[in-house]
């Protein structure tokens, strides 16, 4: 009678064991797939609201790179004197506060995309000392003049720097 009871105490907990089992299953699927669902939703909410101020960032990158471009940055910063060397400071220093002031810009846009803008920046004032120590440049005016014929006869650094930031916001958008 033992064997009896104990078959039969099997054959109800048994069925008892493997539906409990296949819930716990099934509510642990369903609990991950809402956790998972939850976080795609907040992902895409943020991606929304991320979206324009990574534009803004790359605008501002843009407005740099535009500003920094040797014939731009000559018409807009004038010699304040003959001196060649005070002038070539003065471009190299509007250039380093120009990119101050967008230094927080680069937590919006890829680590790619910032060293190229800042290798960028490099070139330009690597450019502007080198026109400075040419010999045939002997004043700021000289040195303008050196620039803008150079520039004449190849790109400014910052144009690849440019191509590359239009083809990510391209990628982005």
């Amino acid at each position: 009678m033992n064997a009896e009871r104990i078959i039969d105490l099997l054959l109800n907990i048994v069925p008892a064991l493997i539906v409990g089992l296949v819930a716990y299953y099934f509510f642990k699927e369903h609990i991950n797939n809402e956790d998972r669902r939850r976080n795609f939703l907040l992902r895409k909410d943020l991606e929304v609201t991320a979206l324009p101020t990574r534009l803004q960032a790359y605008e501002r990158m843009t407005l740099f790179l535009e500003r920094i471009t040797p014939s731009k940055l000559l018409i807009r910063v004038a010699p304040i004197s003959s001196d060649k060397d005070q002038y070539e400071s003065l471009l190299i220093k509007s250039i380093e506060q120009e990119f101050e002031h967008n230094l927080s810009q680069q937590i919006y846009i890829t680590d790619k995309c910032w060293n190229i803008i800042n290798a960028s920046k490099n070139a330009t004032i690597q450019l502007i000392r080198k026109a400075s120590m040419l010999e045939k440049t002997d004043t700021a005016n000289k040195l303008r003049e050196v620039l803008l014929t150079e520039m004449m006869e190849k790109q400014a650094p910052s144009d690849a720097a440019l191509s590359y930031i239009k083809q990510e916001v391209s990628e982005i958008c």
